[in-house]
């Protein structure tokens, strides 16, 4: 384990990671995983709240490739970025030959659509138990009960949260010990694979620029976030490093 920013980022791989999952899954433990990038560190770094929920989940994955230099830096020298959606894929692919049932939660009733059907076309023994698509407004506390008893008879035992950070971390701490299956917050990844939005390409991806290729394709939901964040993330980041090396 190590902190960024006093944010817990655990060492790990996809099959560690994946190992993990089924193994919580298959013994219907309530659990959840947060997977951190530049993003969610800054949101974690600014509210000591969200930073807490992050913190005390039971698994949080290197996403983005800043925090795999930084983890390098640490001492993680071989440390691999475990990206979301392709995590999201590793541990279906591992549901389905297992008969581990899984469940979807968030994305528009479209993307769920295709989402569900892409994953089902991939993986064909994989049991897709639940699906639902929430209002854009909170539930109330009986529509959330009411989703919470139908996520539980649905039988899933992983469900793969899309509703971005850091809703979806605050959703999954919310709901640990009232669902009884493994949650894994995936973000972007249910239009990523329901095809709605474009991937970066790998290159991209490992030159840490993604980050650049999603604010091309979506600059005015995305350009005041990496604007905000990413700069300080450095500056940030190399203090921390630099304080390290002088200790």
């Amino acid at each position: 384990m190590y902190q960024i920013l006093n944010v817990r980022v655990d060492s790990t791989s996809y099959n560690l990671a994946t190992r993990q999952i089924i193994k919580w899954a298959g013994q219907k433990e309530s659990r959840y995983v947060c997977i951190a990038n530049v993003h969610m560190v800054m949101e974690a770094y600014d509210a000591p709240n969200f930073r807490q929920i992050v913190n005390e989940s039971d698994l949080v994955t290197p996403d983005g490739m800043p925090l795999v230099w930084v983890m390098h830096r640490m001492g993680a020298k071989g440390q691999e970025r475990v990206y979301g959606p392709e995590l999201m894929l590793h541990v279906a692919e591992a549901a389905a030959r297992e008969g581990i049932p899984v469940g979807l939660y968030g994305g528009t009733l479209k993307t769920l659509e295709k989402l569900a059907a892409n994953l089902q076309n991939r993986y064909p023994r994989l049991q897709i138990a639940y699906r639902y698509s929430p209002p854009f407004q909170p539930l109330s506390p009986e529509e959330d009960w009411q989703i919470t008893n139908e996520i539980n008879r649905s039988g899933a035992l992983i469900l793969f949260v899309g509703l971005g950070c850091p809703k979806q971390e605050r959703w999954m701490a919310k709901h640990k010990e009232h669902i009884n299956a493994v949650m894994l917050g995936v973000g972007a990844a249910f239009d990523l694979h329901a095809g709605v939005k474009p991937q970066a390409p790998s290159w991209l991806q490992r030159a840490g620029l993604e980050w650049l290729f999603r604010l091309f394709i979506e600059p005015r939901r995305l350009w005041m976030r990496y604007l905000y964040h990413n700069p300080r993330f450095l500056v940030l980041a190399g203090l921390q490093l630099w304080q390290r090396s002088i200790h």
